[in-house]
């Protein structure tokens, strides 16, 4: 049997306290709006959101336990398409008054790490343009930040 074809990203899911805070958050932050209500035995318990330029569709699904548990945790990176975008990006957070860790290099292209989202998970974004020294086929990173080191695996 062959590698099974695969498709991108169907959908990100993150469980949540509230819904509706974190839609508002998601769409006011983000640009997401919400698309489709999910309704279980009388009670909306989940919100699936589409972003209009290229964002990955959102899923919010109501389980506040689970979103405690997950706080902290970034479950996922959004991709933006180079470093100019991800400069921009960090603009409109400061604009927005929602701190974050800045832009800085990552091991092979750069980083904007610690938005948190009102449930306390990580949103993090990396471009995907390349550093031009950034290495090429598999490698190990050593303590990331700005002393790290990076070497092929061999």
């Amino acid at each position: 049997m062959g590698v099974p074809t695969l498709a991108g990203i169907h959908h990100l899911k993150l469980p949540v306290r509230d819904l509706r805070c974190s839609a508002r958050w998601y769409g006011e932050v983000l640009g997401y709006r919400v698309t489709v209500e999910f309704v279980e035995q009388g009670e909306l318990k989940g919100l699936g959101m589409e972003h209009p330029d290229g964002g990955p569709p959102l899923a919010l699904r109501l389980d506040p336990e689970l979103a405690a548990a997950a706080a902290g945790f970034d479950y996922f990176a959004y991709g933006v398409p180079d470093r100019p975008g991800i400069e921009a990006l960090a603009a409109r957070l400061d604009e927005l008054g929602l701190p974050h860790g800045g832009v800085h290099r990552a091991s092979e292209g750069w980083i904007l790490p610690m938005l948190h989202d009102p449930d306390g998970h990580e949103v993090r974004f990396y471009p995907h343009a390349r550093h031009e020294d950034a290495p090429t086929g598999p490698h190990r990173v050593h303590d990331p930040g700005p002393d790290m080191r990076i070497e092929p695996l061999v």
